[in-house]
């Protein structure tokens, strides 16, 4: 997703700056997205690195695709540092996190989910809740999420419509999650359906929502 965004940003003639970070040792390794060799520095020194880049460019914006496990910490460091970001991670501790940002009083964009289109479904559905609360209740819920193999946490966007759906009467204990393989599968009632004709190893994001 990193190399994605450097691209979209290229592409729209948005600066990227060289700089990026990872585990301790890949520092010092670059890498080159769109003809522009990218520096990667380590934990060690990526509070100086980041605070001397935003001195540099004052009206940087750090976009963070890394892991949920980090996401924390590294919004602890964009806070301290002054540095506005979006967080395009998701998992991780999400309280903690809006913790963070408020005590900061930095900007951040943090969603579930960054496609326009979704990001408008999500609005819709959130309204529907509020306005017709209960109107889904007593009927069951079956929300199948894939996603490639090497993703490590549960999708925010399944999350984020279970949420609406039990603001809309839908009985749902997020305990009820299992995961197949690379397939996130969010149950209620008896049968969470697959697409046995889907390579879901080759699959970049799919919700399917069935009620």
């Amino acid at each position: 997703m990193g190399k994605s965004v450097i691209q979209a940003a290229d592409s729209a003639g948005l600066y990227v700056v060289p700089v990026s970070f990872d585990a301790e040792k890949k520092s010092g390794q670059t890498v080159e997205v769109c003809g522009k060799k990218i520096l990667v520095h380590g934990p060690s020194d990526r509070e100086s690195i980041l605070a001397s880049v935003f001195r540099e460019y004052p009206n940087l914006i750090v976009v963070d695709y890394t892991v949920p496990a980090t996401i924390n910490d590294n919004a602890e460091l964009y806070g301290k540092v002054g540095v506005p970001f979006v967080m395009g991670t998701t998992g991780g501790d999400r309280d903690r996190l809006y913790k963070i940002v408020e005590a900061s009083k930095v900007y951040a964009v943090i969603s579930p989910q960054m496609g326009k289109q979704v990001v408008a479904f999500l609005a819709a559905m959130e309204i529907m809740a509020e306005q017709f609360p209960g109107a889904f209740s007593g009927y069951s819920l079956q929300v199948m999420e894939s996603h490639q193999a090497g993703k490590l946490d549960t999708s925010g966007t399944a999350k984020a419509i279970i949420s609406c759906f039990q603001k809309l009467g839908v009985s749902f204990d997020m305990d009820q999650l299992t995961i197949s393989g690379c397939i996130y599968c969010l149950r209620v009632g008896r049968v969470a359906l697959r697409d046995h004709n889907v390579d879901y190893n080759k699959c970049h994001g799919e919700t399917r929502v069935l009620v």
